[in-house]
């Protein structure tokens, strides 16, 4: 999944649509760093689970919770969302087929039924999936969700054109996912991969085995979308909630204002609680200003939070360590490069130039939840081993090293690629941004490459670095990935595999036939088989291919106002959790 923006990686990437809320006696913070990462991520599923969700300890109804957003989300149109803060917001908003619920004082993510009565039932041939689904389920307005609704939603998701953000897996693995295109094109809404044969029943026919299913449907994707509210593109200015919020206002790129849905029903959520009155969600602020005034907490701002991680600068004026919610994600953040645009060789010149340890100074990186990466799968993800390619362990000086520097720009002109051009965009609006965007180009430019920076407004550069086939040649999202559920194969075949940069999801926007053939035999095996193989692809990828720089693995270290109750940290996105919050003074 894509995470967020936290530090100027550049605009990056999102995981798993996951987490809510738990019946947990903490409502404290969750403390936890990297060691705690190796079991954060299970496949725990509880196919019994019913509403309501159990109650927090000591939590209050009422006020309005203030979200400072240094980081813009591109969209909540729930078919394309696939960021995790779009992701970990849209769970106020919409219910979806299954959901991750938080158990106990670490918070563990336990897949249940959510909208639907159970997390499906496999056939034989393990190519359908039958959903039974809840029956009662009301949107805002009152009217009653209907089966049609949820397959709608899924063949809604199939306007790629319209819908190019959003996760992708559907036209992988469902059935004739390869064709359709849609309910708006000729096909029109004539798709054999979802029947609904009467209103509790939800069938979903695929083209090959995926028995990851359940967790897909935990998505914002597959919440209910009626056919004669869709109105495309303009959807997410009034999407029809099933959850506890609605939609009051939205102004793309500036602020999201919610407030309760009547209609919502507690007794029918296992996940979900409605503390607070409202939502106020204001983007595009200025990270250490946001940062600081949540950490004083004067007035207003008690009730406000943060949810990038900390920056560093700020370390020293933390006076209260329980206003940081603090825990384990699994995702890493790289440095993509454009294979089909730069060379192999010479981005193995770009691994020995790029200057990590002023980088992550710039960044505003935190040692403890940042910690250098080695690898693309974090340690959060089971199967994970930890190795080191020489020279690609996240560390070191680089070009900013005079002999290096010499070195690589001699190994550049034996090339025959002297003054070989890298470019990217970068935020104009985003001091981090300009700053790290600055520092590479400084680098670069002393190892003998030529660099070309293109400014643009914080809140578009997802959609500019969101293009694969972007004029650029460095930076393309996804810069970083969370598992979309604790599997390599929600990471290699989406992010590896050639028909990634048609998906939208490639890293490096690698083509290689070869490296297909041996992820899908990897994706052939049994779950357990796919433990030790992924790390052995893992490997093969950066040592022969290099689509990307290994980073940080990031963990989470985000401010809370002093009067937030129950912050604990979503370990399946890296995220604080939403809808259990509640204010301690209403």
């Amino acid at each position: 999944m894509q995470w967020k923006r936290i530090t100027a990686v550049a605009a990056t990437v999102m995981l798993a649509a996951v987490a809510c809320g738990s019946p947990s006696s903490n409502s404290g913070t969750n403390s936890g760093g990297q060691g705690d990462l190796g079991g954060a991520q299970e496949k725990a599923t509880d196919a019994t689970a019913k509403g309501p969700a159990a109650e927090v300890d000591g939590a209050k109804k009422g006020g309005t919770v203030t979200v400072l957003s240094d980081v813009t989300p591109d969209t909540f149109d729930p078919t394309n969302i696939y960021y995790t803060d779009g992701n970990q917001i849209s769970k106020l908003m919409f219910r979806t087929l299954t959901q991750y619920r938080l158990d106990g004082d670490s918070h563990k993510p336990v897949l249940v039924p959510d909208l639907a009565e159970d997390l499906g039932t496999k056939s034989a041939d393990g190519l359908t999936w039958t959903f039974k689904l809840k029956k009662g389920i009301k949107y805002q307005d009152g009217t009653e969700v209907k089966a049609a609704d949820y397959a709608y939603a899924i063949k809604r998701s199939f306007a790629h054109d319209l819908y190019d953000a959003g996760p992708t897996y559907q036209l992988q693995f469902f059935k004739d996912g390869d064709k359709y295109k849609g309910p708006y094109g000729a096909g029109g809404a004539n798709y054999a991969g979802v029947e609904t044969p009467d209103e509790s029943t939800l069938v979903i026919k695929l083209a090959k085995k995926f028995d990851d299913l359940p967790f897909y449907v935990a998505f914002p994707m597959f919440t209910p979308i009626p056919q004669a509210k869709d109105t495309q593109k303009n959807y997410e200015q009034r999407p029809m909630s099933t959850g506890p919020y609605k939609v009051d206002s939205y102004v793309p790129g500036t602020e999201l204002k919610l407030s309760k849905n009547p209609s919502w029903d507690p007794n029918t959520d296992p996940v979900r609680h409605q503390y607070v009155d409202a939502w106020d969600f204001k983007f595009a602020q200025d990270t250490i200003k946001a940062q600081r005034q949540v950490l004083a907490s004067s007035g207003p701002d008690a009730n406000a939070l943060n949810y990038s991680n900390l920056d560093s600068t700020l370390l020293a004026e933390v006076k209260d360590q329980s206003q940081l919610v603090k825990g384990p994600s699994p995702c890493t953040i790289t440095y993509p490069m454009d294979t089909r645009k730069i060379p192999l060789e010479v981005r193995k010149l770009i691994a020995k130039a790029y200057p990590y340890d002023s980088w992550r100074k710039v960044a505003g990186l935190n040692p403890a939840t940042d910690p250098p990466a080695s690898t693309i799968l974090p340690p959060a993800v089971p199967g994970f081993v930890k190795y080191e390619l020489p020279g690609l362990n996240g560390t070191g000086k680089g070009a900013e090293d005079d002999a290096v520097a010499a070195e690589i720009k001699s190994e550049l002109g034996k090339l025959g690629k002297a003054n070989f051009e890298l470019s990217w965009y970068f935020s104009i609006d985003d001091p981090i941004s300009t700053q790290s965007s600055q520092l590479r180009q400084q680098v670069f430019e002393k190892a003998g490459f030529k660099v070309k920076t293109i400014g643009v407004p914080k809140a578009k550069l997802r959609t500019y670095v969101g293009n694969q086939d972007a004029p650029v040649n460095i930076g393309k999202t996804p810069t970083g990935w969370c598992s979309d559920w604790p599997s390599g194969t929600s990471w290699f075949p989406v992010l590896f595999r050639s028909d990634a940069i048609a998906l939208g999801n490639s890293i490096g926007q690698l083509e290689d036939k070869a490296l297909d053939a041996k992820i899908d035999a990897v994706s052939a095996k049994t779950p357990d088989e796919q433990l030790t193989e992924w790390t052995k692809i893992d490997k093969d990828i950066l040592e022969n291919y290099l689509p990307a720089l290994p980073l940080y693995y990031s963990n989470t270290e985000a401010p809370m106002g002093k009067n937030i109750g129950h912050a604990i940290n979503d370990p399946t996105q890296g995220l604080p959790e939403f809808t259990s919050i509640y204010l301690k003074q209403p």
